[in-house]
């Protein structure tokens, strides 16, 4: 059976500050998420939700991008933006860019990752949801997962994953993309993605085939708008076992707190640490980022789950690591690497400052002497 998973999400209204999701707004998603499934747009949904961003993981038949799924998504949104305001919740609405929807949601703010394939006896699908970060979190675990044998021992020992996986690369600036795989393009693959600020790992495929095994969101709010509005918040779907690295070698990378842009008003570098659903809501300096794990099997389009995979006890030494981590870089203050460097700042709040103080450079007395 060939199924489409997407997950759809945006932040539209924070419960206090950035850092949860109002129960009224909750409630209003689950209302239209439960009446599409009744009318038949979708075979079945979850809500997660991590910090101040709600998403919905919908399963359906009608493929990416399509138009009635993409409106859908945007209705909800719309709506729970409404009860956001009722209720004075920060920011409502600041994921959605224009008013009016125009066929998908490409441009339009909201985030998002789908992938069709062809479902097998067996399927189960990670869904990572992350707070306070960009697209490009997902190039370390991405990398991690599908071409590193030392995470994942299944590319040495498993004949079924023996020739690699193939990714596709977007230059986010230049609109460009390139298909590199692994193993044999892996160093061209890590002159690329060792930038992730620019360059994102968008699909995953099997070496041998077109179908996705991975994909994760790409949208930049900065990039859209052209000036800062908030972090993208990113999403990320990931399949699992049988010819495809197994559940915890999908889960291992994140045994490490690496270091992701974003946390406070989207200018500082900070640990991406993996939390249980229960300790989803950053408020530490807006932070530290943080991403959550939802479990599912997948079964005729129903999605069996969720269950929390980083609930899981074996993960508090990584979200130790994280708070040191936070620590040592909350020391810096201002100062970089603590805070982006100047041309990750083009699109924050950084440019209003130096507007206000153009008229008072002048020329340097070195420049002066020449």
């Amino acid at each position: 059976m060939k199924i489409t998973l997407s997950i759809i999400k945006a932040d539209i209204g924070g419960f206090v500050g950035h850092s949860d999701i109002h129960p009224a707004v909750r409630k209003c998603c689950e209302e239209h998420l439960e009446k599409a499934k009744k009318d038949g747009l979708i075979i079945d949904y979850s809500r997660g939700e991590v910090g101040d961003d709600t998403a919905m993981i919908m399963s359906h038949t009608r493929g990416i991008e399509n138009e009635d799924i993409h409106r859908f998504a945007w209705d909800t949104f719309i709506a729970m933006t409404e009860v956001a305001k009722e209720y004075g919740q920060y920011g409502a609405g600041q994921d959605l860019l224009t008013d009016a929807f125009s066929g998908n949601l490409r441009g339009m703010g909201p985030g998002f990752a789908e992938m069709t394939f062809e479902e097998r006896p067996s399927e189960p699908v990670i869904c990572f949801l992350a707070d306070k970060t960009e697209p490009g979190a997902w190039n370390y675990p991405l990398y991690k997962i599908f071409a590193d044998p030392f995470n994942t021992i299944g590319l040495v020992i498993d004949p079924s994953m023996h020739e690699g996986f193939r990714f596709e690369v977007l230059d986010l600036i230049e609109e460009k993309q390139i298909i590199l795989k692994a193993p044999e393009d892996l160093y061209d693959l890590l002159l690329f993605i060792g930038s992730p600020s620019r360059y994102v790992i968008k699909y995953v495929y099997r070496a041998d085939s077109d179908e996705p095994v991975a994909v994760t969101s790409t949208q930049r709010l900065f990039l859209m708008a052209g000036r800062y509005i908030g972090k993208d918040d990113p999403v990320m779907m990931v399949r699992a076992q049988s010819g495809l690295p197994a559940v915890g070698e999908v889960l291992e990378p994140f045994s490490f707190p690496h270091a992701v842009a974003g946390w406070m008003r989207g200018s500082h570098h900070g640990p991406l640490m993996p939390v249980g659903t229960e300790d989803d809501t950053p408020t530490r300096f807006d932070g530290p980022p943080r991403v959550v794990a939802l479990g599912f099997q997948l079964t005729q389009g129903k999605l069996v789950g969720p269950r929390d995979m980083f609930a899981d006890k074996s993960y508090d030494n990584a979200r130790k690591m994280a708070l040191d981590a936070a620590d040592y870089l909350r020391r810096h203050g201002p100062f970089e690497p603590h805070r982006l460097p100047l041309d990750e700042m083009e699109y924050t709040t950084m440019p209003s400052v130096l507007k206000k103080l153009e008229g008072k450079f002048t020329a340097s007395k070195e420049k002066q002497k020449k």
